[in-house]
């Protein structure tokens, strides 16, 4: 997925400033299992998925808990660190080979500070992560494993084909048994 498209999926920007986001933008291509974000660290960079799957998670009892998957055109960041200049509590690694559109968080900032356009697109960008974390906090709470299972299945197909079930389980709450149960009753 372009660049232009990506930014243009949270809100509509003037070609002018989508020059100037991108001028400000390098490509980079990581392999799989490559940590993008570590938790406990400041992170000072923002990405946009051009190509590739990636997870996020947090550690408990020494356990991973799965919480988000990104995909093609999705961004990656940690909002604490974007919003409060403070340590990551999540870390996000990646699931297939990527490449990402990578920008400083300062340089978003100076743009939010000198370009109305852009500072409304920023604001409509917060908005919507504000959003995917509510459903996906609400969504955790309500209905049984099945319905998240079909829910998933729903919005992200391809997901099951492309991450491990491991951590599909993970991320829908439930063990790996449990998961295999309800895909064999579907």
């Amino acid at each position: 997925m372009e660049i232009e498209q990506i930014l243009d999926q949270i809100s509509p920007l003037s070609s002018q400033s989508i020059q100037l986001i991108a001028d400000k933008m390098q490509l980079i291509q990581l392999p799989k299992n490559t940590t993008l974000i570590d938790a406990d660290k400041v992170e000072k960079k923002l990405y946009f998925i051009k190509k590739g799957i990636v997870r996020a998670y947090i550690i408990d009892d020494g356990k991973e808990i799965t919480f988000w998957f990104g995909k093609e055109g999705d961004l990656i960041l940690s909002m604490r660190s974007y919003v409060e200049n403070k340590i990551s509590y999540e870390t996000i690694e990646l699931m297939e080979d990527c490449e990402l559109y990578e920008i400083k968080s300062s340089d978003l900032q100076l743009f939010y500070a000198t370009n109305l356009e852009i500072a409304n697109w920023g604001r409509k960008l917060a908005e919507i992560e504000l959003i995917k974390t509510e459903e996906r906090f609400i969504s955790r709470q309500l209905g049984t494993a099945i319905d998240r299972y079909k829910k998933l299945l729903e919005e992200n197909p391809s997901l099951i084909n492309r991450v491990q079930l491991g951590y599909i389980a993970s991320y829908l709450g439930i063990s790996q048994v449990t998961l295999s149960r309800i895909r064999a009753e579907i």
